[in-house]
């Protein structure tokens, strides 16, 4: 659709108001063809004619035809082709006339085209050529609906003589601009026919229409009657009242009606919008809001048709614990003991490489079990091979022990450097003996190890945070406000306008949740999940966020895990090719 710059479409400010879409009936389309001397506008090619018929409601409202000189000799079997010679074109218009001349007469229009990306490329670029700003048109590709619509029972393939022939045009196509848009336009109309009878009724509709969309699917869209077009959760339910999948989007009314309106084409959604009776809501006040409202959903309901961050309790973390000969365990959740964790990994299998990367690296103890400081065990194979210090056979020093264990703490919360080092070399030794799985599996090892300790370190500079509250100017121009409380969503909202903004913030603040955690460290998760804290991250690090109030320090080691995590990545990819 085309608008001047800056100028808000009189389509958005419908949009407002019409809950479901923009009518067929009421829409006005712009069919375009275009003949050229080749292929490519970027090599070289030119536009020899344009031709289009504008129509509304099925009613014709005008045509544009006109050739074009192309500054450039015809290919001869181009010439054939068309039937467009060089003397048809030499007294023809430049194109520096003919576009502008056939932009006015599609302005305020959806443009369709058969094949698209060939008309519309050919005339984007010669706009941009001119230093023309192109108009924010919708485009339409009645090939691209063809092949949703149409079968091969019906027509061969979906070139214009045949869906022509299929829906009996009254103009045949013949390779010339206008006669082809006139038959364009024959079929558009054949297609919005027959999806209409599918209850097709808007463009959107018809814009993401699917075969795999069910008549009866679409008969559910009254169960989007009454949402609203602001942030929030929506939640589909059965007849029972189970909840069967639970979803969050900028504009609720918008995406709940886009599964019964045939955007939604997963066959598992279509079986859940079968079962569904009754779509409920929960209002937030910013995205984010229900961005993390929905996680907090999703764990709550575990609904079926979800899947993921249904169960967020099923994670490991490995434990750095607290006593006499302290050692790494795996466990499942964070403890109020004083220990330090390093995680969360959503499987054990990836919990278990980065524990063998930290025991390739510093030899503490494997054995399980508390062991006090003057125990008297014998001692395991591997204090015979080197790789653990032996303090149950007594032989181990305490200070020396003590001395691996801050290494390994450092490595975990601060700086992974020795693990880095010990595994790389030793992958490169692997390799260039020829061991190259071997060699794989330490670079799984390290990429587990240093995928967590850059997890953990992001994390927990957010969770120790008392509070932050901090506010981001949004499209709209409004001022989003969150308040954060030691990793968790607290408070959220916008500033209304013409209001005290410090006023607000502080009101906001104070009527915020309260977060309470353990006395001792916070760790990685003591309010809120992983999934949580990291897209209040996410939010955080977006551009344009201002910091309010921050009590506490947040704030990630410059020598941290997340340096390497590039490192590990390519690493990753190079081994996958």
């Amino acid at each position: 659709m085309a608008k001047n710059p800056g100028e808000t479409s009189r389509w958005e400010h419908q949009r407002s108001f019409d809950e479901i879409g923009r009518p067929l009936q009421g829409t006005t389309f712009c069919v375009v063809d275009l003949e050229t001397t080749g292929g490519s506008a970027k090599a070289g090619s030119m536009i020899t004619e344009i031709g289009a018929v504008k129509v509304r409601g099925g009613e014709v409202l005008g045509e544009f035809q006109t050739l074009v000189n192309p500054r450039t000799e015809i290919p001869a079997f181009i010439a054939v082709l068309t039937g467009i010679s060089n003397s048809m074109v030499v007294d023809a218009p430049p194109i520096e006339t003919a576009l502008p001349a056939f932009l006015d007469f599609a302005a305020g229009s959806v443009l369709v085209a058969h094949n698209a990306p060939f008309d519309v490329g050919f005339l984007q670029y010669f706009a941009e050529e001119q230093s023309r700003t192109w108009p924010a048109f919708e485009i339409l590709d009645t090939a691209v609906l063809a092949r949703r619509i149409v079968s091969r029972d019906d027509a061969p393939n979906c070139k214009l003589s045949s869906l022509a022939s299929l829906f009996r045009s009254t103009t045949a196509p013949n390779h010339r601009a206008l006669s082809d848009a006139r038959a364009t336009v024959d079929v558009l109309h054949g297609l919005i026919e027959r999806v209409g009878t599918q209850g097709v009724q808007t463009l959107e509709e018809l814009q993401t229409f699917s075969a795999r969309v069910t008549s009866s699917q679409r008969r559910k869209r009254h169960l989007a009657d009454g949402l609203p077009h602001s942030p929030g959760v929506y939640l589909f339910k059965d007849a029972g009242g189970r909840v069967l999948y639970i979803g969050t989007s900028k504009d609720v009314r918008r995406r709940v009606l886009s599964y019964f309106t045939a955007s939604e084409t997963r066959s598992r959604m279509g079986e859940m919008v079968r079962l569904a009776t009754e779509v409920a809501t929960v209002t937030c006040a910013t995205p984010l809001e229900a961005e993390v409202r929905e996680l907090r959903l999703i764990a709550e309901h575990k609904p079926p048709y979800n899947r993921r961050s249904r169960f967020p309790e099923k994670v490991t973390f490995i434990k750095l614990t607290n006593e006499p000969w302290p050692r790494l365990s795996l466990v499942k959740r964070v403890v109020d003991d004083g220990a330090d964790y390093l995680g969360p990994f959503s499987s054990r299998r990836l919990a278990e490489q980065a524990l063998t990367a930290l025991h390739e690296t510093f030899p503490v103890r494997q054995c399980t079990g508390t062991m006090s400081r003057s125990a008297r065990r014998t001692a395991c194979a591997l204090a015979e091979l080197g790789r653990c210090l032996s303090p149950c056979d007594g032989t181990a020093d305490p200070h020396s022990y003590a001395a691996v264990v801050r290494q390994l703490r450092e490595a975990v919360l601060r700086c992974p450097e020795d693990v880095v080092e010990v595994v790389n070399a030793r992958m490169t030794r692997l390799a260039d003996d020829e061991r190259f799985e071997d060699a794989i599996a330490h670079r799984d090892r390290l990429a587990a190890f240093v995928r967590a300790a850059s997890r953990t370190q992001r994390l927990t500079s957010l969770t120790e945070c008392r509070e932050v509250v901090a506010t981001r100017r949004e499209d709209d121009g409004r001022w989003s406000i969150h308040v954060v409380r030691f990793g968790r969503l607290a408070g959220a909202g916008v500033i209304p306008a013409g209001a005290d903004a410090r006023l607000f913030v502080d009101q906001l603040t104070l009527g915020a949740e309260t977060v309470i955690t353990p006395a001792l460290t916070p760790g990685p998760t003591p309010a809120a999940s992983a999934a949580e804290t990291e897209r209040i991250l996410r939010w955080l690090e977006s551009p344009r966020v201002r910091l309010v109030d921050v009590d506490g320090e947040w704030s990630c080691p410059v020598d941290g895990a997340s340096r390497h995590m590039v490192q590990s990545a390519a690493s990753e990819f190079a081994g996958a090719r």
